[in-house]
């Protein structure tokens, strides 16, 4: 597992360059960064190699998707096993209304983000997606007033 010892200080400035606009381009970037193209364009196919880099995405505005109401469900699942777990996983990453998945510890198993149009939506998703699952112990609801997202999480931790 890479550690931020294999990271120099080339690699973690582009790193932050590239969570803060995943779009710049390879000459935009060198320049920044102040190397040639060539160096730029193989440190970002080290840091992929390695595993740091995973892959860029597009951010998009659930509420212009026509999907404003967001909403985090946490689950219990029975019995507690990683093939119910993993098998409940990838059911709900499947569903239309999944953002994100995250599994915990704690009361609840599994958190799942979800996007829908309105709350009859959300309490479709929870009744008729959800809770027909026999592995299903419990459930709860919170929706979202906000959601803010960091884009950019220094390369190398420092506790402040």
């Amino acid at each position: 597992m890479p550690t931020e010892r294999d990271l120099d200080e080339l690699d973690s400035a582009l790193l932050r360059l590239l969570q803060e606009d995943g779009r710049i381009s390879n000459r935009e970037l060198a320049q920044q960064l102040g190397v040639a193209p060539s160096t730029s364009l193989e440190r970002m196919r080290s840091l992929h190699e390695r595993g740091y880099l995973l892959g860029f995405t597009a951010e998009v505005d659930f509420a212009k998707l026509g999907r404003p109401v967001e909403a985090m469900v946490s689950v219990s699942l029975r019995p507690q096993s990683r093939q119910v777990i993993e098998a409940f996983t990838t059911f709900v990453m499947e569903l239309p209304e999944t953002v994100a998945v995250f599994v915990v510890t704690g009361d609840e198993d599994v958190l799942i983000h979800v996007a829908v149009p309105d709350t009859r939506s959300l309490q479709d998703f929870v009744l008729d997606r959800l809770t027909t699952r026999p592995e299903m112990a419990g459930v709860k609801t919170s929706v979202l007033y906000q959601h803010h997202v960091k884009k950019a999480v220094d390369p190398v931790y420092r506790k402040k």
